[in-house]
């Protein structure tokens, strides 16, 4: 049995980015929003995981893991069950309202402790999946990068902070040990998303009123991290990662000569390198010397944005 389930959300522009970050996160893709996984990670890391099942008990029916549920002690604490919507060939179809309500009066009737449905001490969470009734404690995911919304300093073409702590996802699905860097972090929105999370991160940026607005930015949140000025090309030390948007606005067009040269200086401090365009650049990320294993998209409109996860190639003399 696996120790957690995830129930995810996103709108079909969003999917194929939210797929990417759970294969980042899990080696694996949600299945009608839910995911069933051993790796724990926290539900507000990501823009897409509403919630996290640690699953207690299971049954094969919503009679036995109800009998399963008189275990639960809670000490007089507050609680609520919520059932999830998902579906489940192997068990039937989704479930209706009432069906819902019924599977959660029943399992709330067995737990010790006192129903509280606005503001409980703890949420259930019990779901069908795979033919088997799971059971557990939920935990749910807190919109963070929202708050991210409201800083000083904004541009037009910049990432949203949702966009933006995805691909963060993307590149550093393991923080411990970890260090990164946004070389183009224009006015910082990918650096305030990775600082939220823990993540030992420096920026660099060419244009100086752009890195004086990342530095007010971080700065508005509480937040630390050193952003230098200067080009990418000229980065001397060694990262595990880098989050790269490629630039793309009137001011800032470049031809496939200068992205290729940029490129090919990022596999020089980087291991791995998510690289965010609205462009087809898959030939030169090859000629630049990295390998491209992964890919998403996300659109707005008509305007889509590339997400391409890019890992060193292997030189052979």
């Amino acid at each position: 049995m696996n120790d957690y389930i995830y129930k995810t959300v996103s709108n079909e522009e969003e999917r194929s980015l939210c797929d990417l970050e759970m294969r980042a996160f899990f080696g694996a893709e949600p299945y009608h929003n839910l995911l069933e996984s051993p790796i724990k990670v926290e539900p507000s890391r990501s823009p897409f995981i509403k919630m996290r099942i640690t699953v207690l008990h299971e049954g094969g029916s919503i009679e036995e893991i109800a009998e399963q549920a008189k275990f639960i002690e809670l000490a007089g604490a507050t609680f609520k069950v919520i059932a999830i919507d998902n579906y489940d060939p192997e068990g039937g179809a989704i479930m209706e309202y009432e069906d819902k309500r019924a599977v959660e009066r029943e399992i709330g009737l067995r737990i010790r402790g006192k129903a509280e449905m606005r503001n409980p001490d703890s949420i259930f969470g019990v779901v069908r999946t795979g033919g088997r009734w799971r059971l557990g404690e939920c935990a749910m995911g807190e919109a963070i990068w929202l708050k991210h919304n409201d800083k000083p300093r904004k541009y037009s073409t910049a990432l949203s902070t949702r966009v933006a702590r995805a691909v963060v996802n993307i590149a550093i699905p393991q923080t411990t040990g970890i260090k990164a860097i946004d070389p183009c972090c224009g006015i910082g929105t990918v650096l305030v998303e990775a600082l939220s999370m823990g993540i030992d991160i420096v920026g660099r940026e060419m244009n100086p009123l752009a890195a004086i607005g990342a530095r007010e930015n971080l700065a508005y949140f509480g937040y630390e991290a050193k952003v230098t000025l200067g080009d990418m090309k000229e980065i001397a030390e060694f990262y595990d990662a880098a989050i790269i948007d490629m630039p793309y606005n009137l001011c800032s067009v470049l031809g496939p000569e200068e992205k290729l040269e940029m490129l090919r200086s990022a596999r020089n401090f980087a291991r791995i390198a998510v690289i965010v365009t609205i462009e087809s650049i898959d030939e030169i990320i090859e000629q630049a010397g990295f390998t491209i294993t992964d890919r998403g998209t996300v659109n707005k409109g008509k305007f889509t944005r590339h997400v391409l996860v890019c890992r060193q190639s292997i030189r052979i003399c």
